[in-house]
């Protein structure tokens, strides 16, 4: 069985920058289990899978566009440190914010000064070219009810919630 929309598909993956550094990686762990086609993944890993089959092994490179997006300076601001009153905040440290169009979006903490604090709305991955290493584990039916829900019901598609 092919891998296409609305089968549910089982990887393994490690995912490494162009310099080779390991960013994520299943391995030694549950596979990443989702619905083909509904989004679950960045384009360009999704556009690799389409028609492997279950024990199928590659690598592809996925470029920024198709991953995580380019980064946009304009989502990196300086804001009022009052802004954060009462709060130990520090570099790193991840919040939900309005973002400038008034949109909900996460934030990471850059730096931190008496006055202000700055804070980075691009994904971490953002403007990263990166290099998949994939084992497809499983492809499989979705069940009408995991189609309604929008996502996996485990691997055998009767796991309980």
């Amino acid at each position: 069985m092919s891998i296409q929309a609305e089968k549910v598909v089982a990887i393994h993956y490690t995912v490494a920058d162009k310099a080779g550094n390991e960013l994520d990686s299943s391995a030694g762990g549950e596979p990443l289990v989702f619905i083909f086609g509904t989004g679950a993944l960045i384009h360009g890993l999704e556009q690799a899978l389409l028609g492997k089959a279950a024990g199928d092994k590659f690598t592809v490179e996925v470029p920024a566009a198709d991953a995580y997006g380019d980064r946009h300076d304009e989502l990196t601001q300086a804001v009022p440190r009052n802004l954060f009153e009462g709060m130990d905040v520090q570099v790193g440290m991840r919040f939900r914010a309005a973002g400038p169009d008034g949109r909900e979006q996460s934030v990471i903490v850059l730096d931190v000064t008496e006055d202000e604090v700055v804070v980075d709305g691009n994904h971490p991955l953002s403007g990263i070219d990166l290099t998949f290493d994939v084992e497809v584990v499983l492809v499989r039916d979705a069940t009408e009810e995991e189609l309604a829900h929008g996502h996996v019901h485990g691997l055998d598609g009767h796991a309980g919630h």
